[in-house]
């Protein structure tokens, strides 16, 4: 392993905290003005077309303000409006072929005057397609040849020079989320479906996976009888890789559980007499349990809920049938 990078504080140049401090708070108030002079009549008039859209919203723009165009398409994918990004460049060489007369493109650019874009308009209008601009600076050009503009108030860039564009790709990146929960919530997308969208990540995961999907079950399982020797049953109680015991009767159905904390306790306290202890002489009557049928993310809760964590819950059925066990090593495996 390599050795740690040395500190900072041995840098010849030095950050003043007072200065970055400033930045900040420099930057919340430019972002302040951006919120209180947002005319609100031109969003709603944005959003609503959007939600109106029955063909696909496309994004656009040039440099930074390309990053942000391809970001929030990509958000509103993840919410299962279809979206996407049309480069301009690209889109000026075959890749407007993609659009058709249902379909909404949004052109981000802080000035209004971005060439690539002016170029790409009536191009796109020849197509058919529906086109908003989303700029900062009144009477640009790109708003005398759009559909519809939406004015995203800038009272400057925090760079010293009032160049770099970092405040005004901040209220892109705020302004376009922002719509994009209004149009979930305006869809009423619920959490199965955004769930539906992220099936490999612990969104999706912790809101599609149910216990019956991570749960162990059949042979898997570590079960005995009420009347089995404890000692006969340490093979099962450390073989399945559970930590426990279930406790079931002839019928299967849950008596209680046994566990390797419940094993030490029992020899500390009985010593040689834990050779003539009956598992169901020891076992917890009133352990928690969950249904096959819950979410994966809910046996999690339980398992750290008070008065003190557990690291599996035994499954049963209405009728109190053992089917499974989940334990808190199976959530971690399966990314939850």
């Amino acid at each position: 392993m390599g050795s740690l990078p040395p500190l900072l504080s041995s840098s010849k140049t030095q950050i003043n905290p007072t200065d970055l401090l400033h930045l900040f708070e420099t930057q919340q108030k430019y972002l302040n003005y951006f919120f209180q002079n947002l005319d609100l009549s031109e969003t709603l008039q944005f959003t609503q077309t959007l939600l109106n859209s029955s063909g696909t919203i496309f994004f656009t723009g040039v440099g930074k303000s390309g990053f942000v165009a391809r970001k929030i398409s990509q958000t509103l994918v993840s919410l299962g409006i279809s979206s996407a990004f049309l480069a301009p460049v690209d889109a000026l060489h075959g890749d407007i072929g993609i659009l058709s007369p249902n379909d909404v493109l949004v052109l981000f650019s802080k000035s209004g005057n971005t060439e690539e874009l002016l170029k790409l308009v009536p191009c796109a209008k020849a197509k058919g397609v529906f086109l908003i601009c989303v700029t900062s600076v009144k009477g640009n050009l790109l708003e005398n040849v759009c559909h519809m503009n939406v004015h995203l108030p800038v009272e400057r860039e925090l760079c010293p020079f009032d160049l770099a564009p970092v405040t005004s790709t901040a209220i892109q990146m705020v302004f376009g989320d922002t719509v994009a929960i209004a149009l979930m919530e305006a869809r009423k997308l619920t959490k199965e479906e955004y769930a539906a969208n992220h099936p490999a990540g612990k969104i999706g995961k912790s809101l599609i996976f149910k216990v019956k999907d991570v749960m162990k079950k059949q042979e898997e399982l570590p079960l005995c009888k009420e009347g089995d020797l404890i000692m006969d049953q340490l093979m099962e109680l450390t073989s399945k890789g559970c930590g426990c015991l279930l406790v079931v009767d002839d019928n299967h159905c849950l008596i209680g559980t046994f566990t390797d904390g419940d094993l030490r306790r029992t020899l500390k306290a009985s010593g040689e007499a834990i050779f003539k202890l009956t598992v169901g002489e020891m076992c917890n009557r009133n352990p928690r349990t969950i249904g096959p049928d819950a979410m994966a993310v809910e046996a999690m809760k339980k398992m750290e809920a008070p008065p003190s964590p557990v690291q599996f819950l035994p499954v049963i059925d209405h009728q109190n049938v053992v089917i499974g066990i989940i334990t808190l090593h199976g959530l971690v495996s399966a990314g939850l």
